[in-house]
This record gives structure tokens, sequence and C-alpha cells, in this order.
């Protein structure tokens, strides 16, 4: 007779969860690091009992930890899992309504950026009893509709416990998805209220110690015999590094194909990292927010070698990046959405393996002399550039960047996600540990930063966190400041005030819209948000959440701040204001964002004027992949 043991679905759930284990190359953690929460009627009774239950048998079974904002656990979360290679993550827990909601977002952000995290929002009564309920959607089509219906597109997997015995399965769906380096992001299994605290006598098989091993998918030979045949017929070959690099552990691999062969490479925002700024094949940033000396290389490539990267629009400034006629492509990723992108020859297959595979296949071959010394020369000229930025005179937002990259230790973390700050870390910071750059730009979320410096953190505290992060996005979500004080996490965030929307104010005058609603201002008389700044103190906000504040106004003053923050133990916000107008270094690049195409302002007319002309530079990359020749 098989053993049993009485638990609630919830206990079981928590018990289950804490005995997950992922496994590469041999090496195992435990999957689900802990559990991040906040309780409401939803949960309270269910999942928040069963973490309370655990906390108080083992602290260390499944750690709990309190947030402050149900978006921003998510990002936590997920700022964890990158940080560890997509091999462990943190489990999420809301009260159903406006907190599993809350947490759509944070979705969206792991599912498009291949991110693990299991969310576990609280659902409406599955016995309808009492219904409708507190918070219950009612649709006059459907009675089993709620609003956690809403995590399904942006879901990887995504499921509803309604009855007990359907836990296990649900579970180790989840566990399938969240394990599976080509189909991993958000999964989300839905707990009606009432299930939660219903028991069950489970199998005591459930709670045994179980490991996923994630795969390391190998490339096919006559794959490689194509990319080799390619490679050693292209003249200017480039290689796109992108995430792939990263979660595979390829850097070193990289870096050996590199040296042999002399391919230069261009890094995606996921991609930074994968070879440090120094290396002499590295030429930093490609694509709408690149270095010039990339973006002059990939004009003019004849092969792109894209690992581990889904091709943005960013990285391909809109299709516009390559442009050599004939150009052709490789893709090696893990993941067939990505690897048969602009009809490249696809190497569905891990980076590490398939560079360690190749580089047999193609001994003897390296670029010429000409060609190499011309990267080289146009690395150089980049690099200038950006010293330059960093040692301008004025306090501006280059500046500031360059003063935390100076004087931050090499295995330090800088973390960021939107508004101008990423293109600008994009181009011009200098990467020299694999893990030291973290901005979230898949999906480019206002709020992440904190949030995600709060779990970079936690899957690091052996390095120091510099969070950059706009006032815009500080004033969407700072709420986890109160929680990195609480864990007693030390993040140095710097705080860049330039009142208002630095990066959209750009991009409306650049499209003809004059800054149309990006100023924070008071509303004058003319009806419109034109009158005086608003007098908003963000330093003072941060100090009435528990921080230490440092006020900076020249960069004496930056600089002696960034190193007090260094040596302190504890947490410490450096509030600096910047010019919205003082751009970084141009690289001449573009990204596709549409104009009006009729108007009656002529800032409006010229901007189309200018979008026509780049709208015609687009390529397709429909070249046959087995076109060999």
């Amino acid at each position: 007779m098989t053993e049993t043991i009485r638990l609630t679905v919830a206990q079981a759930t928590v018990r289950f969860l804490s005995v997950q284990y992922s496994e590469r190359d041999g090496v195992q953690q435990r999957l689900i690091a802990g559990c991040f929460g906040i309780f409401g009627h939803g949960n309270v009774a269910g999942l928040g009992q069963a973490l309370l239950q655990a906390e108080l048998e083992d602290p260390e079974q499944l750690p709990y930890v309190l947030g402050r904002n149900e978006q921003a656990m998510v990002h936590s979360a997920v700022a964890y899992a990158r940080m560890k290679d997509r091999l462990q993550t943190y489990a999420v827990t809301t009260s159903i309504g406006p907190g599993a909601t809350n947490m759509v977002t944070g979705a969206a952000l792991a599912t498009v950026n291949r991110l693990p995290v299991l969310l576990l929002p609280a659902d409406t009564f599955a016995d309808r009893a009492a219904a409708p309920l507190l918070q219950e959607l009612e649709v006059p089509w459907s009675g089993d509709v709620t609003v956690n219906d809403a995590f399904r597109p942006v879901s990887k997997y995504f499921d509803r416990v309604q009855r007990p015995e359907q836990l296990s399965s649900a579970l180790l769906s989840a566990m399938r998805v969240l394990t599976d380096p080509a189909e991993t992001g958000a999964v989300t299994v839905c707990f009606p209220q009432d299930v939660q605290a219903q028991a069950y006598d489970w199998p005591v098989e459930l709670f045994s110690r179980r490991v996923w091993r994630v795969a390391r998918p190998l490339p096919e030979r006559a794959d490689l015999d194509d990319v080799a045949a390619l490679i050693a017929s292209a003249e200017r070959p480039l290689i796109v590094a992108g995430g792939g690099v990263g979660y595979s552990g390829a850097h070193d691999a990289l870096a050996r194909f590199c040296a042999a062969t002399g391919v230069p490479v261009g890094l995606t925002q996921a991609g930074k990292g994968a070879l440090p700024f120094d290396h002499p094949q590295c030429l930093g940033a490609i694509g709408s927010t690149g270095t010039t000396a990339a973006n002059a290389v990939a004009r003019d490539a004849d092969l792109v070698i894209g690992i581990g990267t889904r091709y943005s629009d960013f990285t391909t400034a809109s299709r516009t990046a390559f442009a050599a006629d004939g150009v052709r492509f490789v893709n090696v990723n893990v993941a067939p959405i990505d690897a048969v992108k602009h009809a490249g020859v696809a190497v569905r297959a891990d980076a590490r393996e398939t560079l360690d595979a190749l580089l047999p296949l193609i001994d003897g071959y390296t670029v010429d002399p000409a060609y190499r010394a011309e990267y080289v020369r146009l690395d150089a000229e980049w690099n200038a550039r950006v010293r330059r930025a960093y040692d301008a005179d004025e306090l501006t937002q280059s500046a500031v960047l360059g003063a935390v990259n100076d004087l931050s230790d090499p295995r330090d973390v800088v973390v960021c996600a939107a508004g101008s700050m990423p293109g600008d870390l994009h181009k011009l910071w200098q990467v020299r540990d694999p893990k030291g750059y973290h901005v979230e730009y898949g999906y480019s979320c206002m709020g992440y930063e904190i949030a995600g410096g709060l779990g970079v953190a936690l899957a690091c505290p052996d390095r120091d966190v510099f969070v950059l992060v706009g006032d815009g996005s500080y004033l969407m979500m700072a709420t986890e400041l109160v929680t990195a004080l609480q864990e007693g996490l030390k993040l140095v965030v710097v705080l860049v005030q330039n009142h208002g929307f630095a990066s959209i104010g750009a991009l409306s005058e650049s499209l003809g819209s004059q800054r149309f609603g990006t100023r924070y201002r008071y509303r004058s008389k003319t009806g419109r948000l034109d009158g005086d700044l608003l007098p908003v103190d963000l330093a003072a906000n941060a100090e009435s959440l528990g921080m230490p504040v440092v006020r900076v106004t020249d960069s004496d003053g930056l600089a002696a701040a960034i190193t007090a923050a260094k040596a302190s133990p504890t947490s410490t916000v450096i509030h600096v204001e910047t010019d919205p107008f003082a751009g970084s270094p141009e690289n001449g690049a573009w990204w596709d964002v549409p104009v009006s195409e009729v108007s009656e302002l002529e800032s409006t007319r010229t901007a189309y004027a200018t979008y026509v002309e780049h709208k015609a530079t687009q390529r397709p990359y429909l070249r046959p992949s087995k076109d060999l020749s």
C-alpha cells in the first residue's frame, strides 16, 4: 500500500517546491530558492499558512521574503534567475484580484527575456458557493474566467488547480518548463483560495528530492559543416553575441574562437559581458544603441553569426544594421523561434557546445590582416570618444556613468532597465566581468531597476550592486528600497534627476513631437504643462523610506559619494541632477518608430521626410539558408 501524508494543497505545494533541484554539468542547486509574497484574503490562510508552517519547521525549507509591490517581486525573482544563469529562481505568491494582476507585467518581462519565474496567484473559489466574491470578475459569456486568465498570453505554462488531485501534474509540468532552456519564462499556477486550504492524502514520493537536468543540446554535424563552409568563404565575418552566451557559460569558448579566427564581436544588451570590453575582438555594443565601431563593421559584414540572440529591432537597428549585398546569417540558439530568424543557417544547440565543436572544423581560418587592422582602429576611435564623454567638465549623464564605471570594482554589477540610461550604458559601459552588466532591455520595463537590484543582491551577496535609475522609473516603483533594508541587502542607488522623461523626450523631439508630455511641470494658465518645474524632492523621498542619501552637485562630490558608498556596509542613495538635453555620443544608427504621415506641424513634416529616407534602407534578410554558394 502506498504511504501517504495528509497536507493541505498549499502545504503540499511548499513542501514539493523545497525539494526541487536543477542540474547542469554535474552541479546541482535548489531550483526554487525561496518565495516572495504579499498576502491578502486569497492566500493568507492557504499559501501564507503553509509558508509560516515551513518557516517554523525549518527556515531554510522555502525562505520567505516580504515584498512591497507584486510587480516588483516578480522583477526581483527574474533578476535573481538571470544572475543564476536560469538555474535557480524564486516563486511569487499573491492574493486574487489586483495583487494577482499586478504581476502580469512582471510575467510578460520574464517571458520576453526567456527567464524562469514561478507565479502562484490565488484565484476565486472553485466551489462558487459564495459567488460573486470580492474582487471576482464576472463576464456574461463564461463562468470559469477569472482575472488570472490575463496571465495566459504572457506565460510559457498556465494551469489552474481546481482539485487537489490536479496538483502533482500541474507542479511537474511547471518544473519542466522552468528548466527548459528553449521554453522557459513565466510559469503561472493559479490556486483557488478554497482549494489551497483543502486537505488530501498525498503519496510521499511526491516530496522526494527531484533533480531536473538542464540540457545542453548538441549541434548536428550537418549544420556544423554548413556553418564551417560559410565561415571559410567569408571575408568580413561578424559575431553578434546575445544573452545565450551567458546562460550557456560560453564566455571562454567564445574568447577561444575569436582569438583563433580573429572574427570580431558585437554585443547585444543581454550579451554585453560575453567578452570583456578590452578583448582584442570585442567591438562593444551593436545596433541602435551600439558603438560606431561595431555598427561600421556590421554594415559591411558578409556573414553574421548570431550566438544566443533573438535579433531584436535594437540589435538589427530595425533591419538596417547589416547592409551588405548578399549578407548571410548563422543562428546558434537553443530556441527554434530564434534559430530560424533572417533565414539563417539554424543551429538549434547550446552555444558553448557549438563553438567548441565548430573550431576544429575551421582550423587554420583567420580573417585578413587588413580587416583586423580596420576594426581595431575603429574600436580605438570609439573608446577615445567614450573617455571624452566620461571626462566631461559638466555633470552629464555620460559623466555620471563614467564615474560609476571608473570607481566600481570589476566584479560589481550595474543594474538598469528603462529610459535613456540603458542606451547610454550599452554604448559607454566598459564591462570587465561576465556578470557585471545587468540591463533589462527585452521589455525595457520602468520600475525594474531597484527591484532588479534587490534580486541581484540576493543572488550575489559578495558583489556590490549599483542601481542606475532615472526620476521617471524611480517614481513608478521605489518600494523595494524598503525590502532591501528589511533583508539587510546593500544597494548603491544612483538616482539621476532630470525632471522628466529624458529618453522619450529626445525621441519625441526627433519625431517632430517637440518633447510633448515628457517634462515634469506645473499646468500653466495656457492650459498646458509648460509651467515651472515641479518641486519634487526625490532625495527626501528616499530618506523617508529609511535610506541614507547623499546629494551631489559636481564631479568631485559624485566621486566622493561613490567611494564612500563602496566602503559602507549598508545601502546608499546618491542623488544627482543632470541636464536632459545633454546627450551621449551619437552613433548614426536608426530605430524604426513611425512618424505621422500628415501634420500641420513643420517639425513633424521634417521628421517624416527623414523617416522615409531611413525606411527605404530596411532589408528583409530572406536569402535561403541552404544556398551556400
